[in-house]
């Protein structure tokens, strides 16, 4: 199981990217302007991924979105991050 950390917004090729790569365990967890992928308007930009998305709490606050992420997406914070990086084998960052 991977990590996938996007820091670009959805109609980007770098999150096109990190979707054609994920696999079927892998986590994605959005950081700095990858968090505007929380916003509901953009939770399609994410298929098959229930479950498996996260956005940092942090970056969410920093562009006041705090709040406003869609239903199925975790916010985590930098404890989370770290957390999620031990879970998981290795991690991948976009960019």
């Amino acid at each position: 199981m991977l990590l996938h950390i996007l820091n670009r917004a959805p109609d980007t090729p770098a999150c096109r990217q990190a979707l054609s790569a994920l696999g079927p365990a892998d986590r994605l967890l959005l950081i700095e302007d990858g968090v505007i992928g929380a916003l509901p308007a953009q939770r399609a930009a994410f298929p098959g991924v229930e479950g498996r998305l996260y956005a940092l709490h942090e970056d969410l606050e920093a562009r006041g979105l705090l709040g406003r992420h869609a239903d199925g997406i975790q916010v985590v914070d930098v404890e989370g991050f770290v957390a999620l990086t031990e879970a998981c084998e290795r991690t991948v960052s976009w960019y």
